[in-house]
């Protein structure tokens, strides 16, 4: 299977199941900036205990490998799961969407597109996946999150909404950051 394939397949369960969700990551980065290959699909999810087994069934255990504790422990404290088809190797994060402001808009401002042409879905808009990889950067300071943010400001940058991107990153404490980076793409 390829990735595309288990995400679309992903998709159609959460829309099915009525999730409230949003592509986010490094596969959010390439539908607003370059493409890069990346090994797993990071999806925010509203997810309600109530809706955990539904979503389990939903990816057969002679197929994919998801661990229903895992995500009932997810739920619990707000943190993720993964689901993996062990045939290919890809991989899904589900990341329960906290009760922060930042994440809450995330799912208000995501944009429905088309990963390829038979498979779209809501991704978080560029301004968002801008901030998550701000955040991502100053965790764990990969040169890949840098990179995917100059890729999104070459592709969209003149149709982003740089208030925004500036005032959520002094609200999440990376606006240094976000000034530093924006500094070195306008030279």
């Amino acid at each position: 299977m390829r990735q595309i394939e288990f995400l679309a397949h992903a998709l159609r369960v959460l829309e099915r199941l009525q999730i409230p969700y949003v592509v986010v990551g490094s596969y959010a980065s390439t539908a607003w900036g370059e493409p890069r290959m990346t090994r797993d699909v990071d999806i925010v999810i509203a997810l309600t205990e109530g809706q955990v087994d539904h979503l389990c069934d939903s990816f057969p255990d002679h197929e994919y490998y998801v661990s229903r504790a895992a995500a009932n422990e997810a739920v619990r404290h707000g943190s993720q799961f993964n689901v993996i088809h062990p045939a290919s190797g890809n991989k899904i994060d589900f990341l329960i969407a906290g009760q922060s402001e930042w994440v809450r808009r995330q799912l208000c401002r995501r944009r429905k597109t088309a990963f390829e042409p038979s498979v779209s879905g809501y991704v978080a808009s560029p301004e968002d996946v801008i901030i998550g990889k701000l955040l991502y950067y100053r965790d764990g300071t990969s040169e890949k999150h840098v990179r995917d943010i100059r890729g999104i400001l070459k592709v969209s940058g003149q149709d982003l909404d740089r208030d925004y991107i500036a005032s959520s990153a002094c609200q999440l404490g990376v606006h240094d950051l976000w000034t530093s980076i924006a500094a070195d793409i306008a030279n």
